[in-house]
């Protein structure tokens, strides 16, 4: 199906039987724990069967692209698959296992299948000691090597001797995968709306960034067409939007700007980085309403997700990221004890609910275009501008029209306007209409 082919999308959605039912949180935290088991890493096998889960709610369109690839400064490496991984003592009893937990293998290990000495193993070993029940979650997609995580407690009963470590791994030229949805605006601008889909295994970094993600996508197309087209992308972290933004170059300006969706299941207040500018319609909206509900604004920060990569320079997407407890200031933070539990079904939905509003805000605030051709407009012929200087009242009411005709080029809202003028935004709503009724405004999509 075409992603442009709103009837199509209509059709669709209507058909769909595992879809959220909104105001039940509990739909998008069992969505969760399905994808939970599943062993994703930045290519392979883990990444489209996460793909599969969420074209049941979205039609997305499953796009790949070659390992060796050059993307910017970068290559799309090589793809991984894991089927097992184990340690074993001399007696064979599996003393690490990833029946038990995907989190035990270091993310891209070689394969290997040999005995090795305590000592070897020990420069192979992960764990977090300040943490002892906790596995960490370590990745090395850019270093050859082989790596186990375990737990401290588990780390504390090797006794010297000889183990067998046994990946059962591949690592070979294949694609990198990644999901997008396009839902068609009224002009040709559109908001980029990006979650990563990489970890394994760990549900606030980032089961629920994609759970969040689908449902608001589901969502903001049953409102029909907006303003901005909404392009929704699902890939893994860093190198997937390196390689997105790789692939689009050429379209690149047609982007005003972008939202990174990561961490928010968990029971913290929201918190919104800002994009590198900062002054978006977004970044205002978003930090608007996350104040609203009693949480943070944060100005740009260099490290973090993929907000990075939309405004490195000669890309200069403004990108903010929509988080709860921002990545790293959790304890739990890439460990196994970033579970099911930690996530809350009422945190996943009540986050659905403040950014379903603000798309709608933006998708729905009015936009005007002035329609006098060249220079300012004549009022007074038209009975819209006093013969009689002096009058505050009738001075607010000519500014207000100022304002209005000079920013309604079809990109500003009224929101915009109102803001810029500091004039009350119902006022501005007003005498926009006396405009249109003269005929020097027109409302788009109206």
């Amino acid at each position: 199906m075409r992603l442009g082919d709103v009837g199509s999308l209509v059709k669709f959605m209507s058909e769909q039987q595992q879809t959220f039912k909104s105001g039940d949180g509990a739909e998008l935290h069992d969505f969760c724990a399905k994808l939970f088991p599943i062993c994703r890493s930045i290519t392979g096998d883990g990444v489209r069967e996460t793909l599969n889960y969420i074209r049941e709610l979205i039609p997305l369109e499953v796009l790949e692209v070659k390992s060796g690839t050059s993307v910017f400064d970068w290559n799309v490496p090589l793809e991984w698959n894991f089927r097992e991984a184990f340690i074993e003592d001399e007696y064979g009893k599996r003393l690490v296992d990833t029946a038990n937990s995907n989190l035990h293998v270091v993310q891209y290990s070689e394969a290997i299948d040999q005995q090795v000495s305590l000592d070897c193993l020990q420069e192979h070993l992960y764990s977090i000691p300040e943490y002892p029940e906790r596995i960490p979650y370590r990745t090395s997609y850019y270093q050859k090597q082989w790596g186990f995580c375990l737990s401290e407690n588990q780390r504390r009963t090797l006794r010297p001797g000889n183990y067998r470590v046994r990946i059962d791994a591949k690592l070979q030229p294949g694609v990198l995968t990644y999901g997008e949805f396009f839902l068609p605006g009224r002009q040709d601008k559109e908001i980029v709306i990006s979650t990563h889909i990489c970890h394994p295994s760990l549900a606030n970094d980032n089961l629920s960034g994609i759970a969040v993600t689908a449902e608001l996508a589901r969502r903001l197309a049953a409102l029909g067409r907006g303003h901005y087209g909404l392009r929704f992308i699902f890939i893994p972290g860093t190198i997937g939007s390196v390689t997105w933004l790789a692939q689009n170059e050429s379209r690149l300006a047609q982007v005003a700007s972008g939202l990174v969706l990561s961490g928010l299941g968990d029971r913290g207040e929201l918190t919104y980085k800002e994009s590198k500018a900062g002054s978006s319609e977004l970044d205002r909206a978003l930090s608007r309403a996350v104040l609203k509900a009693g949480g943070t604004v944060r100005p740009y920060h260099p490290y973090g997700y993929d907000e990075r990569q939309f405004n490195s320079p000669g890309i200069d997407i403004p990108t903010g990221c929509l988080m709860r407890t921002p990545y790293g200031e959790y304890d739990e933070y890439h460990s196994s004890a970033d579970n099911l539990s930690f996530i809350s079904a009422n945190s996943l939905e009540s986050t659905v609910d403040v950014v379903e509003a603000v798309f709608t805000s933006i998708q729905s605030e009015p936009r005007y275009l002035n329609l006098t051709g060249k220079g300012e407009p004549q009022l007074g012929k038209r009975g819209l501008y006093s013969m009689i200087g002096g009058d505050n009242q009738e001075k607010h009411y000519q500014l207000a029209m100022f304002w209005l005709l000079a920013y309604s080029d079809g990109n500003h809202s009224l929101l915009d306007i109102a803001e810029l003028s500091e004039i009350d935004y119902d006022y501005l709503d007003r005498i926009a209409n006396k405009l249109i009724t003269a005929g020097l405004l027109q409302l788009l999509g109206g």
